[in-house]
């Protein structure tokens, strides 16, 4: 890790934090308003059901979305504990304070992330 990333580990640690409580809240509402709603209105014809569906699967969409973010705040903010992070995980070069203030729970420098992301679309497209 650099050293400008050392001196600014509190503010990363703080915008984890935040990031963390807010993704707890949003999954906790989400939890909550399934159990409440069971649905999201009364159906009264096929366009409605079909309005239902849509916003149940977005709903669900969003929420899996959170826990997925939620997962990585906290391997971030372990990483913080263990005085890892801030190092790629693959090339194991410190990531660049500027991608760290942006994407705090980055697990890897940019270079290494887009090189991921590339072989999993050649992978998804392999005939």
């Amino acid at each position: 890790m650099d050293i400008d990333t050392q001196t600014h580990l509190t503010t990363l640690r703080e915008l984890l934090t935040y990031r963390l409580h807010e993704l707890q809240a949003e999954v906790h509402a989400a939890e909550q308003g399934a159990r409440d709603d069971g649905g999201f209105g009364d159906v009264t014809d096929l366009k409605d059901e079909a309005d239902d569906e849509l916003l149940s699967r977005v709903a669900d969409a969003e929420e899996r979305r959170d826990v997925d973010e939620l997962a990585r705040v906290e391997c971030a903010l372990s990483r913080l504990d263990k005085a890892t992070y801030g190092d790629c995980a693959q090339c194991g070069k410190p990531i660049p304070l500027q991608r760290l203030l942006v994407q705090p729970a980055a697990e890897r420098c940019a270079s290494c992330q887009a090189a991921l992301e590339h072989g999993l679309q050649r992978a998804l497209h392999a005939p």
